[in-house]
């Protein structure tokens, strides 16, 4: 399983994509990636659109307009 995969994996378990997991993906998606790699983040992008994953930074982003 690669780093990408790897990371994915964790953030749909965890159910949040934080700050953290998803600058590690830029970055590893910066220097390589393969089938699996797309495959695993397909996956996470539906989790998402499903409800199963919350981007961290769009809830402080959110926040932020809030309290504007």
């Amino acid at each position: 399983m690669t780093q990408i995969c790897e990371v994915v994996k964790q953030v749909i378990e965890n159910g949040c994509l934080t700050i953290e997991a998803e600058e590690q993906l830029r970055q590893l998606l910066a220097i390589d990636y393969d089938l699996e790699d797309i495959e695993a983040l397909t996956k996470l992008q539906r989790a998402a659109i499903a409800g199963f994953v919350k981007q961290e930074s769009r809830q402080l982003m959110s926040r932020a307009k809030k309290l504007a």
